[in-house]
């Protein structure tokens, strides 16, 4: 991605500076599991519009022009309102790595946000989301590199759905892969499903990576995925993404 030096410095400063997107967004926070120790372990930051409108209705307002500040904005966001409500776990954020024409440079306003509202960054977690084609895996590679070079945690998020496969699980070598909710759903009757998954946990168990099952809606598909070996869930059997609010969960819930 090539962009000139005097697009990259302004583009740095409204980021740093919060360039008005032309609509506001804030967020809302889904608890992830760890089952081992029947504790919530971390917060998914996840886009609203301020009147409650979902993460489909913002990115239709997303275009080229502000793609770049909408990703400062969601980070910078995600960390404010996480501080306001307490949040002392982990807080995974989702970027969008066609964003990131920089990851020394565009990372600068999310350290500044942390320092500012008082967030530990060591426990900030960044999730390559599939809202757009990636460009380069050399790019993402860049920045997973960079940010776990800080002290940063890196995560793929949606595996399974879309273009991340096993070379890039092996290349990217995230700390947590979260595997997306088309091989979640009914695993328990399909064995296909299990054995993709043994051979994903096979992988992440070399190499060291987490592996979190996101999507998990029912008792079956998380006894059959405890049975796998998974230790860490998300999804609307433990809670639904809380609007400005870090939901509670029912770790003794049999139905």
């Amino acid at each position: 991605m090539s962009i000139p030096k005097s697009i990259r410095q302004q583009t740095c400063k409204d980021c740093l500076e919060g360039k008005d997107l032309g609509f506001e967004i804030t967020m809302a926070f889904q608890p992830i599991i760890d089952w081992q120790t029947q504790q919530v372990c971390a917060y998914e930051a996840l886009v609203r519009g301020t009147e409650g409108q979902g993460a489909g209705w913002v990115f239709e307002q997303i275009n080229h022009d502000n793609r770049y500040y909408f990703d400062q904005a969601c980070r910078v966001k995600a960390i404010e309102v996480a501080a306001r409500l307490g949040c002392e776990t982990f807080l995974h954020i989702n970027f969008l790595p066609n964003a990131v024409y920089s990851p020394e440079t565009c990372i600068r306003a999310t350290i500044e946000a942390a320092d500012l509202y008082g967030f530990d960054l060591n426990k900030l977690v960044f999730e390559v989301t599939e809202g757009e084609e990636i460009v380069s895996k050399a790019h993402l590679q860049r920045i997973f590199s960079s940010y776990s070079a800080r002290g940063f945690q890196t995560a793929i998020d949606d595996y399974g759905a879309g273009y991340a496969s096993h070379s890039w699980l092996v290349e990217l070598r995230p700390h947590i892969l979260k595997l997306d909710r088309s091989l979640i759903t009914d695993l328990d009757q399909s064995l296909e499903k299990q054995q993709e998954i043994k051979k994903v946990l096979a992988q992440c168990t070399l190499q060291g990576t987490r592996v979190l099952a996101e999507g998990v809606e029912t008792e079956a598909e998380l006894n059959t995925l405890v049975a796998l070996g998974v230790r860490f869930f998300q999804g609307y059997y433990f809670a639904k993404p809380g609007f400005e609010s870090l939901p509670d969960v029912n770790f003794n819930r049999t139905t």
